[in-house]
Order: C-alpha cells, then sequence, then structure tokens
C-alpha cells in the first residue's frame, strides 16, 4: 500500500490494513501489543485522505482512553492531516471545556476526533453528545477494547448500538474478543451490523451456540448455560469481517515463559481458611444461589490464602502469611524492572509498604484505585525512564489496560482474580514492541487452595477463546 505514514507500519499492521481500509464493517482482533490503534489510525487517515470521513469517534474504557489523546494521535496520525481533537470529560461542565467541545462543530476541512470513555454512555449525555457529533460528520465510529459492550442488557451497550447506523465505517479492536463465552461476540458484531452473524436477536445466537438447560430457582423456572455448541462454525462466521493477529506469529518479539511459586498456608491462615470453607459450604450446599454470593463465598477463602480477611465488622484482619516473604525472596533473585499485581488493593499497599523497607522509597512506583490520574502518568514515566524506579505495583483492574512497561521484564502475580481479560490484558504490558528481553510471568500461588481453581478457570476459558479464534490448545500458566 502507497501511503504517506507516520510511523513505518510492520508486514502485519499493513496486512491488516489492506484487509480492512475501505470496508464498512471490520474488527481487529489483533492480540495485545500488535499494534492494533496504529493501524486503526492509519485507516481513518486514508478515509479522510480520500474524502470518505470528516469524522472519527473513538470509544475505549476509562483507563485507556486518555491514551488515545496523549500518545496514539500524536504518534500515529499523519502530519499532513488538519485536525480537532477533543477528549469527553463526563464531570466537566466548564466553559473552557464547552469551548473546545464547540470546535467539533466548526466546519472546514479538518478531521473531527471526539474521544470518549465507554463508561459516560451509561447515562443519557454522552449517548445524546456522540449523536451530535455523528449528525454533523461523515464519520468513523471505532470501539477499542469492545469487550466493553459484550453484555446485551447493559444500558451503555445498547447506547452504543444506538450509534450504529449514524457512521457508515464502524470498527471493534480487541485482542480477546472471547473473555468468558462464546456470547461474548453478539453484541460486538451486532454493532458492526446486525447481519454478520445471520443473527439479529441474542436468544436465537444463544439458542445456535450454545447449550442449555432450565432449573427451578426459588420456585422460578430459569435457563442457564452449560456449555457451547457449532463453535467451528462460528470461527468461519467471523473471518470474512476480521483479521485475527498473535505477537507469536508476527512480531520478532523475546520469548516468554511462565513459572509458578507454590507456598503453604501457615497454620494461622490453614485454621481460619478450613474454617471459612466449612463455613461457606454449609451456607452453599443444598440451594442455588446467585453467582455473586458464590463469588463473595469464593472471595473471602481467597483473601484468606493472601494473608487477611474481612471481619463482619467490615475490619481487615492480617494473618501470618508466606506468601509476601515468597515475593520478597523471588524479588532478590530478579534483575532489571518488575511489574508486581494483586488482585486487592490492601495487598498493594503492604508490597508497597515492604519494598520501600526493603529498597528504599524511590524504588517502587503504584497504580491502583487510589493513585489519582495526574500521578499514574508520572508513575508510568518514571518506571520506564528512572533507573532508581525498579517495581511497579498495581491492581489488574485499575493499571492492566492501554499502558506500556516495556522497561520491566518480570511480571508477578502476587494473586489472580477470575477475570481472563484482566489478566491477558495485563500480561501484554511487557509483551508488546519496544519489549527487547525475554519476559517471565510468575505466579505466586497457595497449595490445594483456591487458588489453584481461580487458575484453572482461566485456563478453561483461554482454551474456549483459542477454539472459537481458530487457534488451538495454548499452554498457560
Amino acid at each position: 500500500m502507497n501511503y504517506k505514514f507516520k510511523t513505518k507500519p510492520y508486514a502485519h499492521q499493513l496486512d491488516a490494513l489492506e484487509a480492512s481500509w475501505d470496508k464498512e464493517n471490520f474488527a481487529y482482533f489483533m492480540e495485545m501489543g500488535t499494534g492494533k490503534s496504529k493501524v486503526l489510525l492509519d485507516n481513518a487517515a486514508i478515509l479522510y485522505d480520500k474524502g470518505h470521513i470528516n469524522g472519527l469517534l473513538l470509544i475505549a474504557p476509562k483507563g485507556v482512553y486518555k491514551n488515545w489523546y496523549d500518545s496514539e494521535i500524536p504518534t500515529h496520525l499523519p502530519d499532513h492531516i488538519e485536525k480537532k481533537v477533543v477528549l469527553w470529560k463526563t464531570s466537566d461542565k466548564s466553559k473552557k471545556q464547552m469551548s473546545l467541545l464547540n470546535t467539533l462543530f466548526e466546519t472546514g476541512t479538518d478531521l473531527h476526533i471526539l474521544i470518549m470513555n465507554v463508561e459516560s454512555f451509561s447515562k443519557g449525555a454522552g449517548l445524546q453528545f456522540a449523536q451530535k457529533f455523528l449528525s454533523c460528520h461523515k464519520a468513523m465510529i471505532a470501539i477499542d477494547e469492545s469487550t466493553t459492550i459484550k453484555t446485551p442488557t447493559s444500558n451503555r451497550t445498547k447506547s452504543i448500538l444506538k450509534l450504529r447506523q449514524d457512521a457508515k465505517y464502524r470498527r471493534i479492536l480487541t485482542g480477546s474478543p472471547v473473555t468468558k463465552s462464546p456470547l461474548d461476540l453478539f453484541s460486538q458484531c451486532l454493532f458492526l451490523d446486525p447481519w454478520l452473524l445471520n443473527h439479529q436477536s441474542y436468544y436465537t445466537f444463544k439458542a445456535r451456540y450454545a447449550v442449555t438447560k432450565k432449573i427451578e430457582v426459588q420456585g422460578r423456572r430459569i435457563e442457564i448455560v452449560v456449555g457451547y455448541r457449532n463453535l467451528p462454525e462460528l470461527s468461519e462466521k467471523i473471518k470474512p469481517f476480521s483479521k485475527r493477529i498473535l505477537k507469536e506469529d508476527c512480531l520478532d518479539l523475546p520469548a516468554k515463559s511462565f513459572i509458578k511459586h507454590t507456598v503453604e498456608l501457615t497454620k494461622e491462615q490453614n485454621k481460619v481458611y478450613e474454617q471459612m470453607k466449612k463455613e461457606a459450604i454449609a451456607f452453599l450446599d443444598g440451594k442455588m444461589q446467585s453467582t455473586a454470593t458464590v463469588m463473595t463465598q469464593l472471595m473471602r477463602l481467597h483473601q484468606i490464602t493472601c494473608g487477611h480477611f474481612t471481619a463482619d465488622d467490615g475490619t481487615i484482619k492480617d494473618l501470618p502469611c508466606s506468601r509476601l516473604t515468597e515475593l520478597m525472596n523471588i524479588l532478590e533473585n530478579v534483575e532489571g524492572k518488575t511489574i508486581i499485581w494483586s488482585h486487592y488493593t490492601h495487598d498493594v499497599k503492604r508490597i508497597i509498604e515492604k519494598i520501600k523497607e526493603v529498597y528504599g522509597d524511590e524504588s517502587v512506583v503504584d497504580y491502583f484505585g487510589e493513585t489519582d490520574q495526574e500521578n499514574r502518568s508520572k508513575n508510568i514515566k518514571k518506571f520506564q525512564t528512572d533507573d532508581k524506579c525498579r517495581f511497579f505495583v498495581g491492581t489488574t483492574h485499575t493499571g492492566g489496560y492501554g499502558i506500556t512497561l516495556t522497561a520491566g521484564s518480570t511480571m508477578i502475580y502476587f494473586s489472580n482474580g477470575y477475570d481472563l481479560e484482566k489478566r491477558q490484558q495485563s500480561e501484554a504490558r511487557i509483551d508488546r514492541i519496544g519489549q527487547t528481553k525475554k519476559m517471565t510471568y510468575i505466579d505466586i500461588m497457595a497449595q490445594d487452595t483456591i487458588d489453584e481453581h481461580i487458575v484453572k478457570a482461566l485456563r478453561n476459558k483461554v482454551n474456549i477463546a483459542n477454539t472459537i479464534m481458530g487457534e488451538g490448545y495454548k499452554e498457560w500458566i
């Protein structure tokens, strides 16, 4: 493809662009770290230069959408394109912000770019403004991390689906289109075009690809999913309008390895764990409980394996635990910079306190719910550029998306959650363009506990997803 790119595309990026640039609907199912953001921006640039669009609506998760404004667009959008770029801020009603938003409706030849977080579509204001923007422009809509609209019944999914008809070109971007079940694909593909999968109804789609059974709960008959079917057929259906790219197939990235470190529960932990397990079994035994109720019981067990639990009065109680000791032993033997993820905020704070005690205050930065927005950017930069800063500690919920941490090549999971997407997204923070070192992923697990069940659940989800995407069984963790 002969085009004046700002940043030279890799061969796999060029392949994706050639397959998609003039299509009205397309899915970039490109694994994290393969540069799908660049492909999307190159696609928009070509369509703009050919006079097909003069507007681009980018929708991304809260933790990612600002990165499009700060990094992706300045880096990849060609310099010859005159543009107006505005970041939507839900709570900002200042005159300055209103003035910036109004520039999007000025006439001229500029490419008008509106960047919104997907969460803003849970309420009416975000939807209304997006509709106003689209009504004024020949536009492309792109949804980054499109699994954020996988739930058909959510308000934000319903709102975003309403935008579909207002733009000629539609794109979705994700490295993990299937994170929990094959049914994740329905809303994502429906956004592109209702006819792509030949199912306009979620219920007919579910009937075709899911195995269900009816059970009785509190006197009501409900239908639950117990398995999946016709997955090779579904895999073939998505191929014509998508491009699947894996890092292992296209990038000369260093190898990666997965290591497990097992720890035993202390006497105190084991005592509390067994007691909590008995209570959970007694609570759940013979009763049909909601998913939320079951997850609460599992979370309590998981907390104990990590070295703490939440008491009845809401306070958090620490338990003697070898997990933190094991982490510090690992850090003694790791060279270079290291990223540490924990499922619980309480553990993030404990880990940071211990690292500061051993390695000094300047050795570590945090990235979790209590890290304010300004410091998040500073902490990433410090980790990436400051030799004194060796450790990056956070939660995958906050830091697992849209950031680059390639200064580090070792990633330690102090604890895991059940969310496959967060796990895979967090892994990709080091496994991406710019990485030059061999990557090592280390999981700390308490043997014969809920930890092993969590990893098993993640592994099963990985292989269901691989089947749909036409990939074989993969060894992982």
